[in-house]
């Protein structure tokens, strides 16, 4: 009798599972076996068009083609940072609702600044660095990863990679089987933390044993012919910053002579040798974790960093950042042939975007008649503070000035009686006369107001009640901070760093292109769609219908 109640129960879970299988097919026929998420770290959307002409056929071209481009991408929301990127690529929201404002913030409730994944809580692994210990603690919303893994009942497996640990900790969300991220200096390893596992899985082990990392410390030269690289600037100019321990930011870079006076490895991630390690990583992973292999969606998310890294050091309109995207496309079509290898053509969506993008060099932009300028931090937060104390006679009013924002000391506020509105009001009157700010918002009008569109939008959707600060401001355009005047960077509003690509790619997905507008918070909404699965539990985005083949 136990055994054949035995029997009649295994049955029945048996049919059970293929019942919901069978179920979820027929529901949803256009399921992929895996998405792949890829971030391309400080990609302009003028990349894909600028270089088009030497992009080979099978990466970026083939993307674009075959896939679905949405020419008119934008991020929604200041500040236009990695972190942010990330997570609202994939949360499907903006930091107004997933609380990752900035890479690093101040935090006045612990009276400290804090970056974004760190996590003293977890232990390396794969180093004794502190650079493993991280995790999503900080980040408040799911990713569409996340619900992908609830809704599979945790069987479709979440990988995340990147070279930067928020790069890859981000995406891959509160309940991925893994994220792993390079640590270089003497080690040149990937690494993770013991928020995800207790040991790192063979392959990674394998992987880092193998000199893969090692046979990158060597020349970085053009990889055509630099005199056709008429898309960007003089290779020798006064706007880059280049590596220690050569006088010139010219080609070719020898990595093995530089590496010991640029932090070794580290030196990695400022050339394409960067992308294209985190390229072979993200090929041994959809082999070492079985990627796509059974009727349970997978994810898996890559972020190219190395692109940021160049952009910062020789700005967007160098000959290396040109070099950067036309060995990027050989390591996208080195991805995608794996892809069709190892999960199959027509069993996987891939959806390619950025984070951010980012601003012409302002001594560049000034060359040639464009307004432009610096921002210089330290004297802004003197003249502030002088400011106050002038004005209440009071020490400590203002707590932390950063990421454009300016803190209050509540306590000492109340202690001196003095009316806070009023306080907000002062701050921002003498901001918006400061020289190269534009605009000026205070805790009070973001909190009560509702801005649809403009700047004023992006501030507030960038504003978080609990994290952000008091008073926040937005610099003019073309105008930065920055600790040199060479290389690139980005943060504001303005359409060079809210500009980003975003092409859907495979399975279930149309081939077409479109000048509407689009905001990087509908991607995790469209897939959620495409995968039939509940949206990011914050999303605030809108399914891109126009994509899916069926919808």
């Amino acid at each position: 009798m136990k055994y054949s109640i035995k029997v009649l129960l295994i049955s029945l879970l048996s049919f059970a599972s293929f019942a919901q299988v069978k179920v979820d097919k027929t529901i949803n026929p256009d399921k992929p076996k895996l998405v792949v998420g890829v971030v391309v770290d400080q990609m302009r959307y003028d990349y894909l068009t600028r270089f088009w002409n030497k992009y080979g056929n099978e990466g970026f071209k083939r993307l674009v083609n075959e896939g679905f481009n949405l020419k008119n991408n934008h991020f929604n929301y200041i500040p236009t940072y990695t972190a942010p990127g990330h997570a609202s690529v994939f949360t499907g929201t903006t930091p107004e609702n997933h609380g990752i404002i900035s890479n690093s913030w101040y935090n006045k409730f612990e009276e400290q600044y804090i970056y974004c994944v760190t996590d003293e809580n977890v232990q390396a692994l794969g180093t004794i660095a502190s650079a493993g210990k991280m995790s999503p603690n900080r980040l408040m919303a799911t990713t569409i990863a996340d619900e992908n893994r609830l809704f599979t009942q945790m069987r479709g497996k979440t990988i995340g990679i990147a070279l930067k640990d928020r790069g890859a900790i981000l995406p891959a969300g509160h309940t991925a089987n893994a994220a792993y991220w390079f640590h270089g200096q003497e080690e040149g390893k990937w690494i993770s933390s013991t928020y995800y596992m207790q040991e790192l899985p063979k392959w990674v082990k394998d992987f880092n044993i193998s000199g893969t990392a090692l046979s990158y410390m060597k020349p970085w030269d053009a990889i055509q012919d630099i005199e056709t690289y008429l898309e960007s600037g003089l290779d020798e100019n006064l706007f880059e910053g280049g590596f220690s321990g050569k006088k010139t930011a010219t080609f070719p870079y020898d990595l093995e002579s530089l590496g010991k006076d640029n932090g070794n490895y580290d030196l990695l991630k400022i050339t394409p040798y960067g992308n294209s390690l985190t390229a072979d990583f993200a090929i041994a992973a959809i082999k070492g974790e079985e990627l796509g292999k059974d009727e349970f969606t997978d994810f898996l998310t890559v972020s190219f960093s190395s692109t940021d890294y160049v952009g910062h050091n020789f700005g967007v309109n160098s000959k290396e950042i040109e070099d950067a995207y036309l060995r990027l496309d050989l390591d996208l079509a080195k991805l995608l042939s794996s892809l069709d290898t190892q999960v199959g053509k027509g069993n996987y969506t891939l959806f390619l975007t950025s984070d951010h993008g980012g601003g012409d060099v302002p001594t560049y932009l000034t060359s040639v008649k464009i307004p432009s300028g610096y921002f210089d931090d330290p004297e802004f937060d003197s003249k502030l503070k002088e400011f106050v104390f002038e004005k209440y006679k009071k020490e400590n009013l203002i707590e932390s000035i950063s990421n454009y924002q300016v803190f209050f000391n509540y306590r000492t506020i109340e202690e001196a009686k003095i009316d806070r509105t009023a306080f907000e009001n002062e701050i921002a009157h003498f901001i918006l006369q400061y020289p190269k700010v534009n605009k000026v918002f205070t805790r009070s009008q973001l909190e009560s107001g509702n801005y649809s569109e403009g700047i004023s939008s992006l501030v507030q959707k960038g504003f978080n009640q609990k994290r952000s600060g008091d008073v926040i401001f937005v610099l003019d355009p073309a105008v930065i901070s920055y600790t040199t005047t060479t290389g690139s960077t980005h943060g504001s509003g303005f359409s060079y760093d809210t500009h980003a690509p975003l092409i859907f790619f495979g399975k279930g997905i149309k081939h077409g292109s479109t000048a509407k507008k689009s905001e990087v918070v509908d991607i995790a909404p469209t897939i959620s769609v495409l995968l039939g699965i509940a949206f990011p539990n914050s999303a605030t985005g809108n399914p891109l219908v126009e994509v899916l083949e069926k919808n």
